[in-house]
């Protein structure tokens, strides 16, 4: 593999591009520490084969977040172009980005996930929407934008008198919202890495609340690596997140967000298929608590890469 032109493709169009340009950033100083060849590339959606044949690119090390890179259309340009890549294939990374599609696929498969309903500004009228959102839910509750990651388009919603105007800033973001009951509780994160869990973490944002400057401020958030709970939760979450990798057919790694309330049900957020590598990130946290530091880790993942993946 040293011996192969490695392209980390970063950026594209979604609003997750500054946060994939700094991972993208942290990894290819990580593979040039262990003697690779690898240098970023911003994508360009319309040109992004072409730019990585021009490059003899061997293979892409994806670190593009949220639209393009997490959503399945790169894995499908890259399986036409015979590029191998890194990480999941088509459908995982299709089914992880649609926050819809993906609680369909966790009620099938018995994965547990909190209640939630699905709604589409395309098919039905705004007050329609929260006609039936008032009528199925009370506060607190939550909304997300159904295809954004890095906590774009979620809001907590707490004042019944804020109904309206939180889920119409969230249907600007995404036409398609789901809308879930609030677990209220202690919020982990279980690291799948090759299909084996590695220790789960405890997030403890100071803000109360995990949005998107908790995630990328250093500081802003405490990460408890191993979580500070019994052996048989710790292993019940791990078992919850290879579940959630087998069940998708994921590669290389993937990143499992769970909530447990105080009954100590546990309840799938969802799964993320490109995680942050980041200083601030948590899949670099999680193994370096086995002794895996950043450069073997960045390693391990280029040799998930591949072609004909599901």
């Amino acid at each position: 593999m040293k011996e192969k032109r490695i392209i980390v493709l970063m950026g594209g169009p979604s609003k997750e591009a500054e946060v994939s340009r700094r991972t993208a950033a942290a990894i290819a100083e990580a593979l040039q520490s262990k003697g690779y060849t690898a240098s970023t590339l911003e994508c360009n959606p319309s040109t992004v084969v072409r730019d990585l044949q021009d490059l003899q690119c061997d293979v892409v090390f994806n670190a593009i977040h949220g639209k393009y890179g997490e959503d399945g259309a790169l894995q499908g340009a890259l399986e036409m172009a015979g590029i191998p890549y890194t990480g999941s294939g088509v459908m995982a990374h299709a089914v992880g980005m649609n926050k819809k599609m993906s609680k369909h696929v966790f009620l099938g498969a018995h994965i547990p996930t909190a209640q939630s309903k699905s709604y589409d500004s395309q098919l039905q009228s705004r007050e329609e929407i929260l006609a039936s959102i008032q009528e199925n839910f009370s506060v607190p509750f939550v909304v997300k934008a159904a295809s954004q990651g890095s906590s774009i388009g979620v809001a907590i919603i707490k004042d019944a008198a804020k109904i309206e105007e939180e889920v119409t800033q969230v249907l600007d973001i995404d036409h398609v919202i789901v809308v879930e009951e609030f677990v209220d509780g202690r919020e982990f994160t279980v690291s799948v890495l090759d299909g084996k869990a590695l220790p789960v973490i405890e997030i403890r944002p100071h803000s109360g609340e995990y949005d998107y400057t908790s995630k990328y401020t250093t500081g802003a958030t405490d990460y408890l690596v191993p979580a500070p709970i019994t052996e048989a939760q710790a292993a019940r979450m791990q078992h919850i997140g290879e579940q959630v990798y087998q069940q998708m057919q994921c590669a290389g790694v993937i990143r499992v967000d769970i909530m447990m309330n105080d009954a100590e049900e546990m309840f799938v957020l969802e799964y993320n298929t490109v995680p942050g590598m980041t200083a601030t990130s948590l899949v670099p946290k999680a193994a370096r608590a086995v002794g895996i530091e950043f450069p073997e880790l960045c390693e391990q993942i280029l040799q998930s890469a591949g072609l004909h993946k599901f």
